[in-house]
């Protein structure tokens, strides 16, 4: 069993049990959190399809973790310009423990 939701402008295949890293999400440590937006449900067998949302569905979860990716570097360059530049950029993200899928 397992559903596609959408948060944070992307989409995720999620099954019970399994720990996500999502874009960050407002909460703390060890609160609920619900997903709304399920496109897509399969119990195995059978797929419902939503346009664009399933009605009445949602995914449920607690927040495990709030913290930062490992840093991505930028660097930009132009040759025989003596033009370099590099910045670090480290995402913030929240870790989900994904409970259960109601439809």
């Amino acid at each position: 069993m397992y559903a596609v939701i959408k948060t944070g402008g992307k989409q995720y295949k999620v099954e019970e049990g399994q720990i996500l890293r999502v874009e960050k999400l407002e909460g703390e440590i060890g609160s609920d959190i619900k997903f709304d937006d399920v496109l897509l449900y399969s119990d195995g067998e059978n797929i419902t399809l939503g346009s664009p949302v399933i009605e009445n569905a949602f995914v449920s979860g607690n927040i495990v973790e709030q913290g930062k990716g490992k840093k991505v570097i930028v660097f930009k360059y132009k040759r025989r310009k003596s033009y370099k530049r590099m910045r670090g950029h480290r995402q913030l993200y929240t870790a989900v423990k994904i409970n259960s899928i109601q439809i």
